[in-house]
């Protein structure tokens, strides 16, 4: 049992990493993929650098040094988050683990293909959860739109509600193996009435469906939440000023919540959060 798991090891997860341990508390960072800091050429308008510093190397520093005081931090994709009886489970592509009390920190990664239809039908048949949306998709045909582990997890999802599971990766090579039909035709429109009907692709073959949900890339801070019922407002987690979201014991800061996207308001929201984490075990705060 961790006391504190941190999904994210950005300015803002690291950020919170450091106050967590200096209070003497177990907690363990878990991240994987490419940070939106690290493709920051120069960052001139943080304080503390005369010369400014590349992205890669505040994103890389911050990790050192949370690594020299303890934090464990490892690079596993989070696949999936929910609650247990003592607090929260997260299911790794390696691990299981633990915790009382969880910091999500990933920043919004939810990524929206350039699909001709995608965003008419949003919430009339395409969606971007499967287990929020799943139910309504009950002995029909879906597709999963992804070519990673996030999209065969929303598959093994939808694969015990849907009569059938195909995965289209847009023309996007496979990167796992998988059960389940795979079509790497790209896709050239979504089409549909009221409600998604069927997709057209470039070879102009098509595929009757009844739902789509898109999992490109990694999830992100709003796929978690969405999955164990955190309030969401356009893809971002709502939170108050003590980064405290509606479900008991878990916490969001930095990108995941919008707003200003800069470093300064990362760090800072990390440090609210783990200020109000750090309470939460002390039993201070419900």
């Amino acid at each position: 049992m961790i006391d504190l798991i941190i999904i994210g090891a950005g300015p803002a997860g690291i950020s919170a990493s450091l106050y967590v341990k200096r209070s003497n508390y177990n907690v363990l960072v878990l991240y994987n993929g490419e940070s939106s800091l690290e493709k920051a050429e120069k960052i001139d308008n943080y304080y503390g650098f005369e010369n400014g510093i590349s992205g890669s190397d505040l994103y890389n520093t911050g990790i050192k040094q949370a690594e020299n005081i303890g934090v464990k931090v490892k690079k596993e994709e989070v696949l999936h988050i929910e609650q247990s009886s003592n607090g929260f489970e997260v299911t790794t592509t390696e691990n299981k683990y633990e915790s009382k009390a969880l910091i999500i920190a990933t920043g919004n990664k939810k990524i929206r293909p350039n699909i001709k239809g995608i965003q008419e039908f949003e919430g009339k048949g395409v969606s971007y959860c499967a287990i929020c949306d799943g139910f309504f998709y009950r002995n029909k045909n879906v597709v999963v739109i992804g070519n990673g582990k996030f999209a065969i997890n929303e598959a093994n999802i939808l694969k015990k509600i849907a009569q059938n599971v195909t995965i289209l990766t847009n023309g996007l090579q496979v990167t796992e193996n998988n059960n389940f039909n795979t079509n790497t035709n790209k896709i050239k429109e979504i089409k549909g009435g009221l409600r998604v009907q069927e997709i057209v692709f470039e070879d102009n073959s098509t595929l009757e469906v009844d739902g789509v949900f898109v999992a490109l890339g990694e999830a992100g801070g709003a796929d978690f939440a969405k999955k164990i019922g955190v309030l969401t407002n356009n893809d971002s987690i709502v939170v108050d000023d003590k980064m405290k979201t509606n479900v008991k014991g878990l916490f969001a800061c930095g990108n995941a919540n919008g707003g200003l996207l800069q470093v300064s308001k990362a760090v800072y929201e990390g440090a609210v959060a783990a200020l109000s984490a750090i309470n939460y075990l002390k039993g201070e705060i419900k």
